[in-house]
């Protein structure tokens, strides 16, 4: 049942495949997904009767090959965010930026907006790593140790950086931070559209980043709309 009391994140936690059609409309479901869909589509000059129609054809089809990621042990979801969507990230990383440096030496006379690109994306590449060098150290420990705790009925000990919610807020800005820098690729790259003297490299290029960038999208989705909430959720019932 669709309600308007429910955020873009919610509908996105409880059913992924609800994450195209705010593709569709260029709702950003995961950095800014604790918007109702009214404020968005208002933002967006979008009637949100449009948008719940889709809503509603999507949740209406078979879901038996999806993955119900919200009904998910936290423990299990931070290993799997970090064993796929990490490694996903440093392999791709190291992967896209020789071809960015290519294209810059091949095409970027013609098509400038290539050394920019290039800009983001490395600087994307070096905050990332150490974004997820946090989450692995730091915030993911901690929320198995609560897991742990809870399943053990023990005492949990107060961290170093007191509650959950500081580590979760730092990493939520620096998402958003991720948010805007793709935003910002998705503009100059005309949706990862090349142009039309692109060579095979260039193509092959624009397709890893489009797909980079949505890797990304479900990555900070699952942190933001499922992960962080329910460990703050957890550390409020452990305390």
């Amino acid at each position: 049942m669709l309600t308007q009391e429910k955020t873009i994140g919610d509908f996105v936690a409880e059913d992924f495949r609800t994450a195209e059609v705010f593709k569709k409309y260029h709702i950003d479901f995961c950095c800014k997904g604790g918007r109702t869909i009214e404020e968005a589509c208002e933002k967006k000059n979008i009637n949100p009767e449009d948008l719940y129609k889709d809503l509603e054809t999507v949740a209406n089809r078979s879901t038996n090959s999806d993955i119900d990621f919200n009904s998910w042990p936290l423990d299990l979801l931070a290993d799997y965010v970090e064993k796929t969507h990490h490694r996903y990230v440093e392999e791709k990383t190291q992967m896209i930026i020789p071809y960015l440096n290519k294209l810059c030496k091949v095409h970027g006379d013609r098509h400038p907006e290539l050394f920019e690109i290039n800009t983001l994306f490395i600087e994307s590449a070096r905050d990332l790593a150490a974004h997820m060098k946090k989450e692995e150290l730091i915030l993911f420990p901690f929320i198995k140790r609560m897991v742990e705790a809870e399943r053990k009925g023990e005492k949990l000990e107060t961290p170093r950086f007191g509650t959950v919610e500081n580590p979760v807020d730092s990493m939520k800005h620096e998402h958003t931070v991720e948010g805007e820098r793709f935003e910002k690729m998705a503009k100059l790259t005309n949706s990862y559209q090349f142009p039309a003297d692109a060579c095979g490299t260039y193509q092959v290029t624009y397709k890893m980043l489009e797909d980079f960038e949505s890797n990304l999208h479900k990555h900070i989705h699952l942190e933001n709309n499922i992960l962080f909430p329910k460990a703050i959720a957890l550390e409020k019932t452990l305390n």
